[in-house]
């Protein structure tokens, strides 16, 4: 039977005006459909009174319709935004990509249509593995991120740095769950696979920018082929050091190595400054002998091509010659000679010696002829060394000896 059957009044149980069953009516609420209604007649009564305004108590529909193109309108603009130069917009449309706007104003079909998100592309980001530093700067370490295994099976602590930024917009947004996490786990990833392949000394002293390199390398092709729109523009390694238990141990190490490279350039830079020095003693010795043997046969040329030339001459006048030779001879024994001949006819002569510059080897040699040609006796001679002296009649007995005449 119905609840509000004709001729059967009291059957609402809503309790209408003038049915009795209202006592049994539930208490009115903030969402109920009566007050619905009243709010839409409500509603409709001021659009009444506006349509009643626009058409000046004409028609009334020609006020509705440009309320409703206003609101058109002002729906359209709202489908307008910019794009500064350093973002990208991902236009979607009921979730869907449709394009990725640069630079400048654009258009979109209004919410609920199509929506945009502004994406900042040239923003710097940081990524930390291995250690977690907060707003003071004050790092934290992260065990099972930092510590890893090298391939002679020894344990390094690495902490490391990723600076990266957006590529693509519309893969970074819908290709990835979470990109960011994905980006670390990937860097983590080739920062233990490099560090695998090589040994701890290689990891920790000569081969840190050669890790760095290799970890960016491979972590950025990962990010391509999982298509995650993030590029590395650099990684950077923080602290690579042994663990914390054998950090004493590896120091003296570190030590001894670095004593015997310097003990090496010391002995290097020793060798490269006696080396030149002995080549190049070596090559003055050689210079003199070469010189001292164009020396010796210049001169024993000379002296033959002299000998030659004194036979001619001798040929021509012999005695002539033969005083020449005995003059030239006896000036060059008493030139090496420290010893003083004085020849003089009568004794009553007065006779200066400059022994100051006899000794000091200035002093010139003058020779006097006797009545002999073959005799010449000197006056005052000075010479540096020498050891033998006679008189004058002992140089007469010798030559008179030698038959010179």
């Amino acid at each position: 039977m119905a609840w509000n059957e004709p001729g059967k009044p009291g059957q609402d149980p809503w309790g209408g005006p003038g049915n009795q069953g209202g006592q049994n009516r539930p208490p009115k609420r903030g969402n109920d459909d009566s007050d619905l209604d009243a709010l839409l007649k409500k509603a409709q009564g001021i659009l009444g009174g506006a349509n009643d305004k626009f058409s000046g108590g004409g028609v009334g529909g020609f006020g509705g319709s440009l309320i409703v193109a206003v609101i058109v309108v002002i729906w359209l603009l709202s489908g307008i935004y910019i794009v500064d130069p350093a973002e990208r917009g991902v236009v979607t449309r009921f979730g869907a990509f449709v394009e990725e706007t640069k630079a400048g104003p654009h258009w979109h079909l209004p919410y609920p249509i199509e929506t945009v998100r502004i994406v900042n592309v040239d923003q710097i980001r940081t990524a930390e593995i291995g250690y977690r530093s907060d707003s003071r700067n004050r790092a934290g370490n992260v065990p099972n991120e930092s510590l890893m295994l090298t391939k002679d099976e020894n344990i390094v602590d690495l902490k490391i740095a990723v600076q990266y930024k957006i590529q693509s917009a519309n893969q970074y947004l819908f290709n990835v769950a979470d990109p960011d996490d994905t980006l670390r786990a990937v860097t983590e990833s080739a920062l233990r696979e490099v560090v695998g392949q090589n040994t701890m000394d290689f990891v920790l002293t000569e081969g840190r920018n050669e890790v760095v390199l290799k970890v960016q390398q491979l972590a950025q092709a990962n990010l391509d082929d999982y298509r995650v729109g993030l590029l590395l523009t650099s990684v950077n390694l923080q602290d690579a050091q042994p663990p914390e238990q054998v950090q004493s141990a590896f120091a003296d190490v570190v030590k001894a190595r670095e004593d015997r490279e310097r003990l090496i350039n010391e002995a290097e830079a020793y060798a490269n400054d006696i080396l030149p020095k002995a080549r190049g003693a070596a090559a003055r010795q050689l210079e003199e002998a070469s010189a001292y043997h164009d020396q010796v046969i210049a001169q024993a040329t000379g002296e033959a091509a002299r000998f030659t030339s004194i036979v001619s001459e001798y040929k021509k006048a012999p005695e002539v010659t033969r005083n020449r030779l005995y003059i030239d001879a006896i000036s060059n024994v008493l030139s090496s000679t420290s010893k003083v001949f004085v020849g003089s006819e009568s004794s009553n002569n007065l006779l200066y010696l400059p022994l100051d510059k006899m000794v000091s080897g200035q002093a010139t040699v003058p020779f006097k002829l006797e009545e002999s040609p073959a005799v010449a006796t000197p006056m005052v001679n000075n010479s540096q060394s020498g050891t033998a002296g006679s008189s004058r009649s002992n140089i007469r007995e010798y030559l008179k000896n030698r038959e010179l005449r």
